[in-house]
């Protein structure tokens, strides 16, 4: 009779076989090893599949969709096939260290709701830098949603979850599926409408336990979703969040996608989104203001400058991607 594992990891891909080959391996390293490897292939793709099949793990399960229905579609589909109690989520072009689920299943056996959210810190790799995300942890009470998205500075917020960090129970990963057809921002409306559960609590470990690789010069297809599919998105989690939250996102976020467009006519659609259903403070309208004012290439230069980074290779993207959120730095760009 087969033993239920302890963790199930979901991994979606599509026709990147080098990477998700690499995703894996760092997951079936981990030292809990009772665990099985769900990758979810998110339409035909031959070469991933021959890439996988020399991995020869028989914890490694391949789930290959018939079409593409993205990232989302993807993990939903994966989290369906878990038959562990815990499920982890693991992009494919990240990288997980050794102690990573051991370390959360310990900060869950003392989580004091049912269901906790077990996140952690991330070493985010860019061309240009490495550096430990997020800056801090929640404070006690905080709202998650404020957490995420308030600044505390004007080049740089302190909150962040990312995908590849989330560890959950497998029945609130199905209560709460990720939404489909959502090219940005899934962790944010995912973690909030997860959080909203009165059995749910999101708990993030200290310690950095995942390698996030930023390839500036990637190119990410999820670049091309419009500010005004995202602005009906946040309108519709808009009871999920606090009016601070909803200012946050509505001023910084969105506007950092709106921004291109030089539009006047957008410019005051977006106050007024704003003003009128949110609580905008100081730092949001400084944030709004250079996020329209200065060009993008400027902006990029002026944060490196002020944290500290250093200036290699690299277009100057922002290094917030796909929904992985947290508050944005000067003028991010959030993709997928």
């Amino acid at each position: 009779m087969p033993v239920t594992p302890e963790v199930s990891v979901v991994v979606p891909t599509f026709a990147r076989p080098a990477l998700v080959t690499r995703a894996v391996r760092s997951a079936l390293a981990q030292t809990v090893d009772d665990i099985e490897v769900i990758v979810v292939v998110d339409g035909p793709d031959e070469e991933t599949g021959k890439a996988l099949a020399e991995i020869g793990d028989p914890r490694l399960r391949v789930v290959e969709l018939p079409g593409k229905g993205g990232a989302p579609n993807a993990r939903n589909v994966g989290v369906r096939e878990a038959a562990a109690p815990w499920t982890a989520l693991l992009d494919d072009d990240d990288e997980w260290l050794p102690g990573k689920l051991a370390a959360q299943l310990e900060l869950a056996r003392h989580a004091s709701v049912p269901s906790p959210i077990i996140a952690s810190r991330l070493i985010n790799k860019t061309p240009r830098a490495e550096f430990v995300m997020p800056r801090r942890l929640p404070e006690p009470d905080e709202p998650i949603c404020e957490y995420l998205t308030l600044r505390r500075g004007l080049f740089h917020g302190d909150g962040f979850i990312q995908t590849s960090t989330i560890m959950a129970p497998t029945e609130l990963l199905r209560r709460v599926p990720f939404t489909v057809g959502l090219r940005r921002q899934q962790e944010l409306d995912w973690t909030v409408r997860a959080a909203s559960q009165p059995d749910v609590q999101l708990l993030i470990a200290a310690e950095p336990l995942v390698l996030w690789h930023q390839d500036e010069n990637r190119p990410r297809i999820s670049l091309s979703s419009p500010w005004e599919a995202q602005l009906e998105w946040l309108r519709g989690i808009r009871p999920l969040i606090t009016p601070r939250a909803y200012a946050a996102i509505t001023m910084s976020i969105i506007s950092s996608m709106a921004a291109p467009t030089r539009s006047l006519r957008v410019f005051l659609l977006l106050l007024a989104e704003a003003r009128r259903h949110g609580r905008p403070g100081v730092l949001d309208y400084l944030a709004f203001l250079q996020i329209w004012s200065i060009p993008p290439q400027l902006r990029h230069q002026v944060r490196d400058r002020i944290l500290g980074r250093g200036a290699g290779r690299g277009d100057g993207a922002e290094t917030v991607t796909d929904g992985r959120v947290g508050t944005p730095e000067i003028g991010a760009d959030v993709r997928r």
